[in-house]
């Protein structure tokens, strides 16, 4: 049965269903729905980019299909004067496509600097609390396949391990909300075409040419490398492998958190015993940085070069006591006891 056909089955508006019959968009959502394949309600961050505009086209096709309930949110950080009246403006475009979305705005005072860093944590805290009240533990993100490389690059410029080379997944947990990148395999360019031929419309953020960030900087240097010879398919390749590895260092991080890590809900702590500091320095280091995060409940690791330096003093018996990612932690006779700082 065509989706023309299935039309009336299905209640997909007809404006929606015009565009997906479009041979390349209707590829990009064959991809996007086996990407996606989940069964329950989410939410979808739009900043009015064209992948986040991709993104809600595609996520409200397939909420009708597998008639589920998802929820759109523009976000709109205050960053720039005139951020207002583009989300009110993108919210306005996505009505046309019955596609019905709210706007959160980051309030408060603006940081001068590591100005992304921040707003990027602002945005997760405003999609987290909208989580909260409406009951839902999805949370669609529009990182694609530009994102993945870009991220590597960037983590690469920091001496990362291999967790940070590859932390851009299709799902990660945090705080009980399930965070899915179903375009992490789509091309940028397929995005950009599928916004144009959808919305004919989408915001160009003048920070993308703004060279002092250092994502800019990589993308730069990534669009300089694919003009002399940089091929994506075989990147992608390297980055599955990698993520294949990644698995084997979380297995044996699950199995030292299991028998050497005890933690109490109730004082909300963890206590280490000697053996946890005792299995490979990689896995020692992601196990601690796993117990940091939960403590303190911030989305991102502390500082890898914060955590080597506690981990030096833990291995020559010089540690006692510091203060790290809003977390305490602290030598008690042979154990090591983290607890949040208040």
């Amino acid at each position: 049965m065509s989706l023309k056909n299935s039309n009336v089955k299905i209640k997909i508006p007809k404006l929606l269903i015009d565009k997906l019959n479009e041979k390349k968009i209707n590829r990009i959502y064959k991809n996007f729905e086996s990407s996606l394949n989940i069964k329950e309600s989410f939410i979808v961050a739009v900043s009015g980019g064209p992948d986040s505009l991709a993104l809600a086209f595609l996520s409200k096709i397939y909420s009708i299909k597998k008639k589920i309930v998802s929820k759109f949110f523009i976000i709109d950080h205050k960053l720039r004067t005139e951020s207002s009246k583009e989300a009110k403006t993108v919210k306005e475009v996505l009505r046309r496509f019955s596609i019905q979305a709210e706007i959160l705005s980051w309030h408060g005072s603006k940081p001068t600097s590591n100005i992304q860093s921040i707003a990027r944590n602002n945005r997760y805290e405003l999609l987290f609390n909208k989580c909260k009240k409406l009951k839902i533990k999805n949370i669609l993100l529009g990182h694609h396949r530009d994102d993945l490389f870009e991220n590597f690059f960037i983590r690469l410029s920091r001496g990362s391990g291999l967790k940070g080379l590859i932390s851009l997944d299709k799902k990660t947990t945090f705080r009980n909300f399930y965070l899915l990148r179903p375009l992490l395999d789509q091309k940028k360019e397929d995005l950009i075409y599928l916004s144009k031929k959808v919305f004919n419309f989408y915001v160009q953020d003048p920070s993308n040419q703004n060279e002092k960030f250092q994502r800019i900087k990589i993308r730069k240097i990534i669009e300089e490398l694919r003009r002399n010879g940089f091929d994506d398919e075989n990147f992608s390749k390297t980055i599955k492998n990698l993520k294949y590895s990644n698995k084997v260092v979380i297995f044996y991080v699950d199995e030292n958190i299991k028998k050497n890590a005890f933690f109490s809900l109730k004082n909300n702590r963890f206590v280490l015993n000697n053996d946890f500091f005792k299995q490979p320095y990689e896995v020692v280091f992601r196990s601690l940085s796993y117990c940091l995060k939960t403590i303190s409940r911030k989305y991102y690791s502390v500082r890898g070069k914060k955590l080597d330096a506690i981990l030096i003093k833990i291995k020559n018996n010089k540690f006692s006591k510091e203060t790290l990612g809003g977390c305490i932690i602290e030598k008690v006779k042979h154990s090591i006891i983290i607890s949040k700082e208040h």
